[in-house]
């Protein structure tokens, strides 16, 4: 695949991933920086990301939009993310000692994508705070298998000093209910700091690449899925492909929906939800929310 700065392709190549070590020349001080959540913050946000291929890390914009948007909440003790893919019953945990290196689940991409390196502090704290919500079932965690591009490719534009002590929490299933309830398991994380993330994308249509016109669908099903969100209609979310217009175009498969379903899960308010970044890029929508 060729890359192209602000994936458009009428401006010249430039090296891969070169947006990003412009942003963590500009930004890391900030960054480090940057105050950490106390209680008095009252309870972390959830979030829903459209987290974007490998190129996504040569577009200045999301790069600009995600570390915006990650300073306007303090930075988290923690986070606990849930990618569209890993998907493994019952749900199990990854990666949470200092260090381990990241899961590179893709391939086609450049070869730099692959020694881009994102090695967060010890998590183990928060691995057994999971196991213990998670339970009765036991909970296997997978210490060899970091945190993959569903993960660490939207983190290292949040917070790029690699300071937040990340684990990765496996989707037991791709049923919306599923997530819907284990969304509502972690929602007592958010009032001990920790940021609660459904690592997805809006609208996921490899189609509408061949067929632009497609595009339309992606649209219908953005809007749609954004007045549902006003709504707090957990239901219609979960009932999607019956309920949302174009929704065998925008999402053929469920992986990259129903972590949405996480992030309304992990809520207080399920009609609380604000759009902070919001564009279509190549016929999908990269739509990312906040809730409270």
């Amino acid at each position: 695949m060729t890359t192209t700065s602000s994936l458009n392709p009428s401006v010249p190549p430039r090296a891969p991933a070169a947006a990003y070590d412009d942003l963590l020349a500009r930004v890391l001080p900030q960054a480090r920086g940057q105050r950490v959540w106390t209680p008095s913050d009252g309870p972390m946000p959830s979030l829903f990301v459209s987290h974007g291929a490998p190129f996504t890390l040569d577009d200045p914009q999301w790069l600009d939009d995600l570390f915006g948007w990650a300073r306007s909440m303090p930075k988290p003790r923690a986070v606990v993310v849930v990618s569209a893919h890993w998907e493994q019953a019952p749900a199990a945990i990854s990666g949470a000692a200092a260090g381990v290196p990241l899961h590179y689940d893709f391939s086609g991409f450049h070869p730099r994508y692959k020694t881009l390196p994102y090695a967060t502090p010890d998590a183990t704290d928060l691995a057994r705070r999971l196991t213990g919500l998670l339970g009765p079932t036991p909970v296997h965690e997978f210490a060899d298998r970091g945190l993959d591009h569903g993960a660490f490719i939207p983190l290292m534009a949040m917070y790029p000093a690699a300071d937040v002590p990340v684990v990765q929490l496996s989707m037991p299933g791709l049923d919306p209910g599923a997530l819907l309830d284990l969304g509502t398991r972690l929602r007592p994380l958010r009032e001990e700091g920790v940021l609660v993330l459904g690592s997805g994308f809006m609208t996921h249509s490899f189609a509408v690449f061949r067929r632009p016109e497609l595009a339309a669908a992606t649209a219908a099903f953005d809007a749609w899925a954004v007045d549902a969100l006003a709504r707090g209609d957990a239901d219609a979310l979960a009932d999607y492909r019956d309920k949302a217009p174009g929704a065998a175009i925008a999402h053929p498969t469920a992986d990259h929906f129903v972590p949405l379903l996480l992030t309304v899960g992990a809520a207080d308010d399920p009609g609380s939800a604000v759009s902070a970044i919001d564009r279509m890029v190549m016929g999908n929508s990269t739509r990312s929310v906040q809730l409270v």
